[in-house]
């Protein structure tokens, strides 16, 4: 059986393409590896949102490229966002890439991985030559453990029609394509049947969703999925401030499934600063939105995006987002200094000076970073519940879960600990006792099998003396 391996750059729309990716191969008769010195096709899904992805992109095209010098068989193929904008470059810049596939190709790529699949049973074996290489490293997407069918990502729609001059995703995604009601509540059924215990409906701009057919708007769309037998918590990304009516807010705080936290892009508190990207909404309809979620879910923790020097942001454009983080609405932001995207609008305007928009990314982060350690600070002394997620990364002997707002959660292992059973039992009940600005840290109380249960107890770790 050949292998094939998946690596992925960029958000949570790349995400679930590499997952159709990985169910493709796998009904074609390819195994996921997580080492891609094992791999027969080398797939690297792209994002181009900023420039550090694209070099990564590049870099690691180039750095794969040992493995097809060690076995001419070998099958690299890009796809994603990069693969959309930079086709014709690509093939000069890459020209060991065997194979670029858009985001409109997906299904292209997995009848071509079909068509691929037969002649891996006669090729020269070069294991030797591949044994002889450093490892190369590199976070496999795709790959099955006991947790990972815990989490699902269901796509709702393709593409954006916002055009922000910051962004190229229209460009390479294309305008909005909603999937039919119908077919996104069977995907969602589908992976409740497969084990999934939390649903994320991801789309670019998620909430702008519509079913002209059925006349259903985004709530609509949340409500018929919370209605699925066996669904036991919904969320959702990346919403845009503008396509939250109170309509669709009040369906989404009427629905008991809802995870408490709301992602809102905010990227500038400037009103100036937001109709050069063309944002749509002034600072103040941002702050009416904010009312909304508070009014009909008040338990939500509200996230963000912010981008520090856009083009012609000056001071006074700053200290307006600077103040607007500072008040500590935000339990988290995803920040950011402004990156030109070749294909966009604010490409071609005056930029602000690199050391300029690197000491006010410092000043923002300083100030979220302080109110996030505030929000996680409010934990300690409480139990939260939280989905597990696996053995932490940095320390085998802990275990990491995701609580409901998001925030990660990191406790010693109880003495029960078993993957296949606390893949059965997910549900922790995690008594918190420390915060930091990454999460929180605490003890397991309890495990249980379905969200609603209370769980059973399981016992504390015994204190090591060494």
């Amino acid at each position: 059986m050949p292998n094939i391996y998946i690596e992925t750059f960029g958000c949570q729309m790349n995400e679930a393409d590499s997952q159709y990716v990985a169910d493709r191969a796998e009904a074609a008769g390819y195994a996921i590896t997580s080492v891609p010195e094992e791999a027969d096709v080398l797939l690297i899904n792209t994002c181009t949102v900023r420039d550090n992805a694209e070099r990564r992109a590049y870099g690691r095209m180039n750095h794969l490229k040992v493995l097809k010098d060690a076995d001419p068989a070998v099958r690299l193929v890009v796809t994603g966002c990069l693969a959309e904008q930079d086709r014709d470059r690509m093939q000069k810049l890459a020209p060991h890439v065997d194979a670029i596939f858009g985001t409109k190709e997906l299904v292209r790529l997995g009848d071509q991985l079909e068509a691929w699949q037969p002649s891996f049973s006669e090729r020269v074996d070069f294991s030797a030559d591949r044994a002889l290489l450093a490892p190369l490293g590199g976070s496999a997407d795709g790959v099955t453990d006991a947790f990972s069918h815990l989490r699902a990502f269901v796509n709702v729609q393709r593409g954006c029609s916002y055009y922000c001059t910051f962004c190229i995703v229209p460009h390479v995604r294309g305008r909005f394509d909603h999937r039919p009601i119908g077919d996104v509540v069977a995907d969602v059924a589908e992976k409740i049947a497969g084990g999934a215990r939390e649903v994320m409906l991801v789309g670019q701009t998620v909430n702008a969703w519509r079913d002209m057919v059925a006349g259903a708007d985004f709530g609509d769309l949340c409500r018929e999925v919370a209605r699925l037998a066996g669904l036991e918590r919904l969320t959702f990304i990346s919403p845009h401030p503008k396509d939250f009516s109170e309509k669709i807010v009040a369906d989404l705080g009427s629905l008991d499934c809802l995870n408490p936290r709301v992602h809102l892009p905010l990227q500038s508190a400037s009103d100036a600063v937001l109709r050069r990207m063309n944002r749509k909404y002034t600072a103040e309809q941002y702050g009416q939105k904010v009312d909304l979620i508070r009014r009909y879910l008040p338990q939500a923790a509200i996230t963000t995006d912010i981008i520090v020097g856009f083009p012609g942001e000056t001071e006074a454009d700053f200290e307006a987002t600077l103040d607007y983080v500072a008040t500590g609405i935000f339990a988290n932001a995803f920040t950011f200094v402004y990156s030109m995207r070749r294909g966009t609008p604010a490409a071609n305007w005056d930029q602000v000076p690199a050391d300029v928009a690197s000491a006010r990314f410092a000043r923002l982060v300083e100030a979220q970073n302080a109110s996030t350690l505030a929000y996680h600070a409010r934990k300690r002394g409480t139990i939260v519940r939280a989905l597990v997620c696996g053995t932490s990364k940095k320390d085998a002997s802990k275990l990491a879960a995701k609580a409901l707002d998001n925030v990660t959660v990191i406790a010693p292992k109880p003495p029960d600990y078993d993957d296949a059973l606390y893949a059965r039992a997910p549900w922790l009940s995690v008594a918190i006792e420390e915060s930091r600005i990454w999460g929180c840290t605490g003890t397991v109380v309890t495990r249980a099998h379905r969200f609603s249960e209370n769980g059973v107890p399981v016992k504390s770790p015994a204190l090591s003396l060494i």
